[in-house]
């Protein structure tokens, strides 16, 4: 299982060859670059608009500079072995499961989300009050570079919000294996005001606003684990 700072260095070295291979076309269409200084207050940042560089498929980024052979070995151990044969009915992005990690449960507290996800909306996942926990969150990438994954967690009351959770996964490329992220450690709530039932959606989506997979599941915040 890979630890999180590796998760999070990978995807910050997949991001920053993305830029690097990026660079030349940025640089090549210069005088397409429209610069704008705006003051809005004293303060005020300078904004700097630039027009984007067109997106680039795995294929097409193995493929540049074939004769950069640091260039090449630099991609490599980027981005690993690339799957061969991909089923291309098969979505880019996988996410297969989400699990909620405490040392004091009796028993795993997993989420199957290769099956019917309408069953998920019938179960109640038991959180005891005031224990950590992590979430663990395992997906796979089957073609292109996915950047920017990220996992939104909207939780509701009697009808109303009452929290909103935005955990950033990183930036990964494609592999025959699956990645699993775990967040950082949290506090369940405590207290009788806190205990009850909650109804939580949840959306993992990255920086195209591609919306990989969204649920729904219930959780229920109890005084002991069988109350």
């Amino acid at each position: 299982m890979l630890g999180l700072d590796v998760c999070e260095a990978g995807g910050q070295l997949l991001e920053l060859l993305w830029l690097a291979l990026c660079y030349r076309d940025i640089m090549a269409d210069k005088e397409g670059v429209t610069l704008s200084l705006e003051e809005e207050e004293e303060d005020a940042d300078v904004a700097l608009a630039y027009k984007t560089p067109e997106k680039k498929s795995l294929q097409e980024i193995q493929e540049l500079d074939p004769g950069d052979e640091s260039l090449r070995k630099y991609k490599q151990a980027l981005l690993g072995a690339i799957p061969t044969a991909v089923d291309p009915s098969v979505p880019n992005v996988q996410v297969t499961k989400l699990t909620l990690m405490c040392e004091q449960a009796p028993g795993p507290i997993t989420m199957d989300l290769t099956g019917d996800l309408e069953e998920l909306r019938g179960r109640a996942f038991v959180l005891k009050e005031g224990v950590d926990y992590r979430v663990k969150v395992s997906f796979k990438v089957n073609r292109e570079i996915v950047c920017g994954l990220r996992c939104l967690h909207l939780t509701y009351r009697r009808g109303r919000p009452v929290d909103r959770d935005v955990f950033m996964v990183g930036s990964y490329a494609p592999r025959a294996e699956e990645y699993e992220v775990v967040t950082p450690a949290e506090e369940a709530p405590r207290g009788w005001l806190a205990r009850g039932s909650y109804r939580v959606r949840s959306l993992v989506t990255d920086d195209d606003k591609t919306e990989h997979l969204s649920w729904e599941w219930g959780l229920c915040i109890k005084k002991a684990w069988e109350d």
